[in-house]
């Protein structure tokens, strides 16, 4: 279920919140089958039907590169370049959500150490942060959720790449753990260009993407972010303000077993 609240002041309690719950997204277990077989069959699809070409075609490209020396070849072969790397990308992503999903109707929850996580994330984000001229900061943290370690991490990661694409250059992303009472929130904020109010129910929806100008991403982050944390139970709170940026929050409830910790497989 999806419900719109509204809140005043700036980024830290700020515009209109879209809140999205675990109820609504949960499958009986016939529909839940058959979602497994699909996902099972797209992912052979695009790992290996879909990969094997682009790969031919990324061969090809190194072997014509070391042979045309031409201005007119050279830039038709950056185009080329450009390209196939779109394509690899987005076929990534594709693969991505489909591991997810499939892997949310394998894995059940643990404690799981959040630190570990925002290190990995860091690492994997800070070279693109840095291209694009944007500071990425994690706030190191010692919190333990009730989560799932896969798909707990499946969701910083798409909240972390969706602020550093939304972000122009000069801006900020920072990450963070906040306890509050029994639980805790994980935050991603940004200083990006923002979500209009009236599109605020909508960015959760499979391939919607804010700006439809861009065509380097299918438009499926947020729909991994909502259906991982559909499944786990955890609730995902977007505040934004257009021209000021957006604060995603992931509440996890804190774990009743931390001795009992799950990592990253």
């Amino acid at each position: 279920m999806e419900t719109i609240s509204s809140a005043a002041g700036a980024l830290a309690e700020p515009h209109p919140a879209l809140t999205v719950s675990a109820i609504g997204f949960t499958h009986r277990h016939g529909a839940r089958d058959r979602d497994n077989d699909l996902c099972a069959a797209l992912l052979a699809i695009a790992g290996h039907d879909l990969r094997q070409p682009l790969q031919v075609i990324m061969g090809a490209h190194d072997i014509l590169a070391k042979t045309l020396n031409g201005s007119a070849e050279q830039i038709q072969l950056a185009r080329l370049d450009g390209a196939a790397s779109k394509l690899s990308d987005k076929l990534d992503q594709l693969i991505e959500a489909l591991r997810l999903f499939e892997a949310s109707s394998e894995n059940g929850q643990e404690a799981v150490q959040l630190g570990p996580i925002f290190r990995i994330s860091e690492a994997e984000f800070a070279e693109p942060a840095r291209l694009k001229g944007i500071t990425l900061r994690v706030i190191p943290t010692h919190a333990v959720v009730s989560s799932n370690p896969v798909l707990l991490h499946g969701i910083l990661r798409n909240l972390i790449r969706n602020a550093i694409d939304y972000t122009p250059r000069g801006g900020g992303v920072l990450v963070a753990a906040r306890r509050r009472g029994a639980a805790v929130h994980l935050e991603v904020r940004d200083s990006g260009v923002g979500v209009p109010a009236a599109e605020l129910a909508h960015v959760f929806r499979p391939f919607y993407r804010v700006d439809t100008t861009r065509v380097d991403s299918f438009g499926l982050g947020l729909f991994i972010v909502k259906r991982a944390a559909a499944f786990l139970g955890h609730a995902v709170e977007l505040y934004s303000a257009v021209g000021r940026g957006s604060r995603f929050v992931v509440v996890a409830e804190t774990a009743p077993n931390p001795n009992r910790i799950g990592d990253l497989k």
